[in-house]
């Protein structure tokens, strides 16, 4: 057996050891309980009734949008970015679920008494849902129209945590309404009653999302601001009206009910404007502001650096309440304005703000559609993407870094006027009207690169095309046994 022999380090290398040791030690320490780093805020901004060109960026002559377009310069601006569909309710529930507004489960604007719209079932898991399981705190600020007070759809049962605003759409009419729900307790305006115009519910819903943002700026949040401008009342505070009343050449006013009536009461008509256009451009100017208070406050609680800011609209422009399209060229030069599915119905503004990840200044003509946020927004949460929706994260476009999945085409269901579906397959765009009473009637055919304004239908000279986009609405339309094809047409209260 060998001898055993002791081995002795020098005191100064015995010290050493145990210095590096112990670092090594706290190192691994930290490394395992350093959180996780914080996802990004997310606000998304959906303007009612906003046309593709109601902002500068987009080519609006009559008024400047600065706030708005200073989004596109830090960001990406969207050239074919699509709404949902030509209406309120199907578009923003396109948007939440992930699905295009064939299989969607809210597929028209169908009030429910004593208030609000069809409501969103229990099923549909929707964006603030998925959102909570990553930590994010949520907040609706606007208009919801996806569900009355108390239902499966009310916003407080759909994942977010504060919901302030119009419940109804059809109530969202009026600016300044009687009474806003916040969560669920039913908020009175008694200074509004009558004809009366003292509390303008967009300013005062735009003071308790900033409060949100305030409130929880330490923790991810998720704001969703569905604001009800410019939908069609036209009518801003006065010291907006002040600053462009006179400056819009002649006005045509706009006759709304008798306020002064003993039977009137506000319940989504539209009142009278003297001056619309001045009014359109007042309410926009407001839009903006809003939009500059946000990025303001974010810059403030230096947010601003870790917060998606997405800007859109749900449908395109609305003629109602006075507004005169052509005289703002509203619709940007396309075919169409709300309840079309052509272009001026359901391509929107759509820009994306996110400093370090989207190049700032970037223009894209990526084919994108509401039902792509979903998956957008869970990618950016690091959430795994649920089955059974129609969207595409746009990840791939927005940060430049990996290839983005291309959609086949995109598919839009509308079910008033007779009802109407439309597809786009690359350059090509199809549409079939009267689907109520001519399901398998004749199909538009345009090509959007040669004729954008689609004026001409070359369908007759591409019967192979048009058998494939034939095919497309057959495999696309899932019936609901709510929404069919001969809904009523549409009128002002919706």
């Amino acid at each position: 057996m060998l001898p055993r022999t002791t081995y002795r380090l020098p005191r100064k290398a015995v010290r050493l050891l145990v210095l590096v040791l112990s670092m090594g030690g706290c190192l691994a320490f930290a490394q395992l309980n350093r959180p996780a780093k914080r996802p990004p805020n997310i606000i998304f901004i959906v303007a009612d009734d906003l046309g593709y060109g109601d902002v500068s960026c987009y080519g609006q002559q009559r008024f400047q949008t600065p706030n708005i377009d200073r989004l596109a310069t830090e960001g990406m601006k969207f050239t074919q970015g699509y709404a949902g569909t030509a209406v309120c309710s199907p578009s923003r529930s396109s948007f939440f679920t992930g699905q295009h507004t064939g299989h969607t489960p809210v597929r028209g604007n169908l009030a429910v008494k004593p208030e609000g719209q069809y409501p969103l079932p229990d099923s549909s898991v929707i964006i603030p849902q998925l959102l909570k399981q990553a930590g994010y705190v949520t907040g609706c600020f606007g208009k919801w129209g996806l569900g009355g007070p108390g239902t499966s759809g009310d916003p407080v049962n759909k994942g977010f945590d504060e919901f302030f605003g119009y419940n109804s759409q059809t109530l969202a009419h009026n600016y300044y309404p009687y009474h806003l729900w916040h969560n669920r307790e039913k908020v009175l305006l008694p200074e509004n009653r009558g004809g009366r115009s003292v509390t303008y519910a967009p300013e005062l819903i735009q003071q308790r999302l900033l409060a949100f943002i305030e409130q929880h700026q330490a923790q991810p949040f998720a704001v969703f601001m569905t604001t009800v401008i410019p939908h069609a009342e036209l009518v801003a505070p006065p010291a907006y009206m002040q600053k462009t009343i006179g400056r819009y050449g002649p006005e045509k006013p706009y006759q709304g009910p008798d306020t002064s009536a003993a039977t009137f009461t506000k319940a989504g008509a539209y009142l009278s404007q003297p001056y619309p256009r001045a009014a359109v451009v007042a309410t926009m100017q407001v839009l903006d502001d809003q939009v500059g208070q946000i990025m303001q406050k974010l810059k403030q609680l230096h947010l601003d650096e870790n917060t998606l800011v997405v800007f859109t609209s749900d449908n395109g422009p609305s003629p109602e309440g006075g507004k005169e399209l052509a005289y703002f060229n509203s619709s940007g030069g396309l075919r169409g304005a709300k309840r079309d599915l052509y272009e001026g119905g359901i391509r929107v503004p759509f820009i994306v703000r996110w400093p370090g990840q989207v190049k700032a200044g970037t223009v894209t003509s990526q084919l994108a559609a509401f039902w792509d946020f979903l998956p957008t927004f869970t990618d950016v949460a690091g959430l795994k993407t649920p089955a059974g929706i129609d969207g595409l994260s746009l990840l791939p476009t927005l940060t430049g870094r990996g290839k983005q999945p291309q959609h086949p085409y995109l598919y839009w269901e509308f079910y008033e006027q007779g009802g109407s579906v439309a597809a786009r397959w690359g350059k090509w765009k199809a549409v079939r009207l009267n689907i109520a009473t001519a399901p398998n009637g004749p199909i538009e055919l345009y090509d959007l690169t040669a004729d954008p304004t689609e004026k001409h239908d070359v369908g007759p000279q591409h019967p192979e095309i048009i058998s494939r986009f034939a095919q497309i609405f057959t495999k696309e339309h899932i019936p609901s046994p709510v929404f069919q094809f001969q809904l009523k047409k549409a009128t002002a209260s919706e």
